[in-house]
């Protein structure tokens, strides 16, 4: 059975960066299960993975466009120190703001004694991904997996394709 919007899919994965670095990897743990094409993965992962097989074995290098984006400096800014309720600000710490778009999670990079400096930027937009990937399985999803993902109208009627809203939103941040 090949690998096709709708199927239910199991994959082992290695994520390296650009030096060979091991990010994240399913080896020794349970493989990766996910709904194809729906947006459950990076976009450039998805398409890479279009028309695989059990079994089937490759590599892949996904750029930043097709990953989790070309990193944004205007996702830094400075928040007064005084917005924060705790005194128990890191570098490097991550937590969840409410924005206007909703809840987004940043990363404190900077801290001064006026000012708090953070990045909603994923920790990964900009960077090249090198992946090793193992098809383990590929199923027919059954109506209970992808009935969250059954909408009409697709995102706000301005694409439809994206596959990255839920039913529940009336808009798309992915198609926007």
């Amino acid at each position: 059975m090949k690998i096709e919007k709708n199927k239910m899919v199991k994959i082992h994965y290695t994520l390296k960066d650009e030096a060979g670095v091991v990010i994240d990897s399913s080896l020794d743990k349970e493989a990766l299960e996910y709904l194809h094409g729906v947006g459950m993965l990076i976009p450039g992962m998805e398409r890479e993975l279009e028309g695989k097989s059990t079994g089937d074995k490759f590599s892949a290098v996904i750029e930043p466009k097709d990953g989790y984006g070309e990193y944004n400096p205007q996702y830094v800014v400075q928040v007064p120190r005084d917005r924060f309720d705790t005194e128990q600000i890191s570098v490097g710490q991550k937590f969840q703001a409410e924005t206007p778009a909703g809840p987004m999670l940043v990363t404190v990079t900077e801290i001064t004694s006026d000012s708090v400096t953070i990045d909603s930027n994923h920790e990964l937009a900009g960077k090249k991904l090198f992946f090793d990937v193992e098809v383990v399985d590929v199923r027919d999803a059954t109506a209970e997996e992808t009935a969250p993902y059954e909408f009409s109208g697709g995102c706000s009627g301005s694409c439809g394709s994206c596959g990255g809203c839920s039913g529940s939103q009336t808009s798309c941040s992915s198609c926007e």
